[in-house]
């Protein structure tokens, strides 16, 4: 059996390991292993001694409703500038030179199911909330099911599997086990993009 929790929120951003500094970017569909070990992490901060490895999170499945492009105020590339100007009160502020504007294609509504093999894990991990990436994009917990393997592979939805380098693409670098190369197989069950 799985124990799996349920997290939603308005929209939620998974940074592509190839995006540096992208002036347009967009969401990933699939979460590597080490945002999935990063997420277990943050719920389970006794493992954080752990490195490279997931041991509460068994599986995972994510979904959402579109994407949509947002501007967002960035450092540009190059040096960085400071301009310090003082006000009639003689306050002195500094702005800062060089900002620049980066598009970054966001998932709306994104639902994640997280799957544990034991209900004391999905509580633990039920009763907190967790980002994707950024950690503006907060998803909250919303419910615990018990449910079959089959089961889980009825809900719609990415799926990243870790495998090797022979039976899967490239998908970033893992920070928590000295930059290793990480590669995986993309499954997708039904339709990932809901209406609603």
């Amino acid at each position: 059996m799985y124990y799996v929790v349920k997290y939603s929120g308005p929209f939620g951003f998974i940074k592509p390991w190839t995006a540096v500094r992208d002036s347009e970017t967009f969401s990933q569909q699939f979460l590597t292993p080490s945002i999935i070990e990063g997420i277990e992490k943050k719920i389970f901060p006794e493992l954080l001694s752990q490195y490279g490895s997931i041991s509460k999170i068994i599986r995972y499945r994510l979904n959402y409703c579109g994407i949509d492009s947002q501007q967002e105020r960035t450092w540009s590339k190059g040096k960085f500038e400071k301009e310090k100007k003082k006000d009639s009160l003689d306050r002195t502020y500094y702005t800062a030179k060089n900002m620049g504007i980066i598009v970054r294609g966001v998932l709306l509504q994104p639902n994640l199911y997280l799957a544990f093999d034991n209900e004391i894990d999905a509580k633990r991990a039920s009763s907190q909330t967790i980002c994707l990436c950024r950690n503006e994009d907060l998803l909250f917990p919303e419910e615990i099911s018990e449910i079959t393997e089959e089961e889980f592979d009825k809900i719609d939805g990415f799926e990243l599997i870790a495998t090797s380098i022979e039976a899967g693409f490239k998908v970033g670098y893992n920070r928590f086990d000295n930059c290793k190369e990480m590669f995986g197989e993309l499954k997708v069950f039904g339709n990932p993009i809901r209406n609603s």
